[in-house]
């Protein structure tokens, strides 16, 4: 017997229904779907030949979480508390059998089950604070009376997927497969003698304590990220309220936040990733196979990038000219890959060198080396003598020119870019380069190891700085001339922090180091991209010795090894010198007048990566900076956040920029960014 129903359909197995979802490609629990599954258990309800269900998706997941399109409007019903409702006032039990992902709405949809069995390749997890959300159809309420509360919480807030053996073993799930799902749910479902559904089960015994400090590190860990409290408050709700008080209370919450700016702009960027890998022309393009990477420099950079391709299960050859450095590499790789044994990382995937020529069987040589044009073209050059034609050559460059380096080799088709973020083994963000003579095939395997990384991957075109890092050097020059005309760096950290950046420009400076951004300043004044010859105040701080946390001073004074720096008398004396040798009359600055200057400074350099086809869309360049540079995700990303101020602001703000522009000041072709705003053309 097989009845169909929308996405949604039964099969039959003697006295086992099965309702099958079959909406590809992640069985997202849209409106066609809540309406197959009200639909299908009507069907079952009154058929006394049926058992059990079983509820199981088709192709390779369960339910991959609610269809987040549809959360801009109001939902149309049936919602999924509804199809839930449906689910417990089924009479027969209902078995859930869960293989790929099973999330958000997906788990909730489980939770209503009456069983849960997962195939051992299952994940299960509840990520609605990732959007500004709250699980909506339950999860707070359900969750708590299978496992702890505290448990609970740090699922629900961390939005971490639980694979199986975990999620048995703390209660979210009944039993692991052992062999086929399908036939496993159906003798599960057998082998229950009626109904047992969550609501009915008292709150898991927990520790108020517990709770309490999962509470604190949820908020320590998403400093300001909506949803958070908003979670902790329906867990707590869930373990001192009634069952369908608290169920109420949790759907009004969902459905206030879903409705917010914040959420709004946290669902841009999730479905702006979705985007990121829609590149032109390689749709049928097949990536080089991989597995084995050499990687040349071990330094920090370099055993950052090896820890991630060792934790994505490539094997790893890294080469080093510094003895110590290489010794050392044990130690600093088992810290950072966290998810296998040294041991295991050492004797079946690790190894290292001083020669070169043991990455002569290396499918793909990233270098790590130290960022000078000479340098890196000799390396590319004894590279391509020792590897194979098919390898591919990376770099890891944040600033020089691709197309120049790969000019250095014979075959420049085999050269892409990959710049990893620091620490490359937790930040989020990889910029792909492509140059003008890389190879689809090769920029389609850079693509595809990114996200074997779990990387949000962003394919960026050859200029100074890429994406990001040009984006950041306009930014960072507009925030040092407005200290060149009067502001301190703490108050331009203090009002962009307040925006909510993660970091101000001169607390970042200090911590990665002033001496890298002097001597960046250098070459760029060397080959000429600076207009602006003298020296700068940062250059006048870096010839004092002030390089930054590394010597306990920098913009900031970091006395006794201080983690946060104080504002430094020493530095305000050295700015007044600076001003008065350039004469640059003085002003006070107001905090929104930092934001507004910082922010169109930011928009403006990003319309000329837009028109020069260095970022394919805005949207790539909110993940850039939001994965990269600390702007606040619930913001969505500086273009984002941009086109939704009113036309007034943008222009204005755009205008301040114009009379305080900062040395090498270009206007942006700002329709690019607002096709609805005229501003004044100079």
């Amino acid at each position: 017997m097989q009845i169909e129903t929308s996405r949604v359909r039964i099969e039959r197995d003697g006295d086992i229904a099965f309702i099958v979802i079959d909406n590809p490609p992640i069985n997202a629990g849209s409106i066609e779907v809540r309406r197959g599954l009200i639909e299908a258990l009507k069907t079952l309800q009154g058929d006394d030949t049926v058992t059990a269900a079983v509820l199981i998706g088709a192709g390779k997941t369960f339910v991959a979480g609610s269809d987040l399109r549809e959360f801009s409007a109001p939902l149309a019903d049936p919602q999924v508390p509804a199809v839930i409702s449906a689910i417990e006032l089924f009479r027969k039990p209902i078995v859930a059998a869960l293989h790929g992902a099973a999330l958000g709405g997906g788990f909730e949809l489980a939770l209503g089950c009456d069983a849960r069995i997962v195939a051992a390749d299952a994940v299960v997890g509840l990520p609605e604070v990732t959007f500004g959300l709250i699980p909506g159809a339950g999860g707070t309420v359900r969750l708590p009376r299978l496992t702890s509360a505290d448990k609970a919480l740090e699922i629900i807030t961390s939005c971490r997927r639980v694979g199986a053996m975990e999620a048995l073993a703390i209660g979210l799930i009944d039993e692991i497969a052992n062999g086929d799902l399908r036939a496993e749910a159906a003798r599960f479902g057998r082998s229950l003698s009626g109904k047992r559904r969550v609501r009915d089960l008292p709150v898991v015994d927990f520790s108020p304590d517990a709770l309490d400090a999962a509470a604190a590190s949820a908020i320590r860990a998403r400093r300001g990220h909506p949803g958070v409290n908003e979670a902790i408050a329906a867990v707590r709700r869930a373990v001192t309220s009634e069952f369908d008080a608290a169920l109420s209370e949790e759907r009004a919450e969902f459905q206030r936040l879903r409705m917010t700016e914040e959420s709004a702009a946290m669902r841009h960027l999730f479905f702006a990733e979705r985007r990121a890998s829609d590149v032109a022309g390689l749709d049928s393009v097949s990536p080089r196979p991989l597995s084995t990477i050499g990687i040349v420099g071990a330094g920090t950079m370099g055993a950052g990038i090896a820890a991630c391709f060792l934790s994505a299960g490539y094997r790893v050859r890294l080469v080093d000219q510094t003895a110590a450095i290489l010794a050392s590499l044990p130690d600093r790789l088992s810290k950072m890959v966290q998810d296998a044994s040294p041991s295991t990382v050492i004797s079946t995937l690790f190894s290292a060198s001083e020669n070169i020529g043991s990455l002569s069987d290396c499918d793909m040589v990233v270098e790590a080396v130290f960022e000078d044009m000479d340098v890196k073209k000799e390396l590319l050059r004894n590279l391509e003598r020792v590897l194979r034609p098919q390898s591919i050559i990376a770099s890891n460059t944040s600033y020089l020119d691709l197309n120049d380096l790969a000019a250095s080799t014979a075959e420049p088709s085999r050269v892409v870019g990959l710049h990893f973020f620091s620490p490359a083994h937790r930040m989020r963000l990889l910029e792909v380069v492509k140059g003008v003579a890389t190879a689809p095939d090769v920029l389609k395997t850079a693509l595809t190891v990114g996200r074997r990384f779990g990387k949000v991957s962003v394919v960026a075109g050859v200029c100074e700085g890429f994406i990001g890092n040009r984006i950041y050097n306009a930014y960072r020059l507009q925030c040092e001339a407005m200290i060149e005309q009067g502001a301190s760096p703490g108050q331009i950290d203090r009002a962009l922090e307040n925006f909510g950046f993660a970091m101000g420009p001169f607390a970042v400076g200090d911590l990665s180091g002033l001496d890298i951004a002097a001597a960046n300043r250098r070459r760029r004044r060397a080959a000429g991209l600076d207009q602006d010859r003298s020296q700068s105040s940062l250059e006048h701080l870096v010839a004092e010795g002030r390089l930054g946390r590394k010597t306990a001073a920098g913009w900031y004074d970091y006395p006794e090894g201080a983690r946060r720096g104080i504002e430094s008398e020493t530095v305000a004396t050295m700015l007044d010198r600076q001003r008065a040798r350039t004469g640059v009359e003085q002003r006070e600055f107001e905090d929104w007048e930092i934001q507004a200057l910082a922010l169109a400074s930011i928009g403006n350099e990003a319309a000329l990566v837009l028109a020069e086809g260095i970022a394919a869309r805005p949207s790539d360049i909110d993940l850039v900076w939001v994965n990269g540079y600390g702007f606040p995700a619930r913001l969505g990303g500086p273009l984002y956040w941009l086109s939704r101020q009113p036309d007034h602001w943008f222009a204005s703000a755009m205008q301040l920029l114009e009379q305080n522009p900062f040395p090498g000041f270009r206007k942006g072709h700002l329709s690019l960014l607002r096709p609805s705003t005229t501003i004044s053309q100079k």
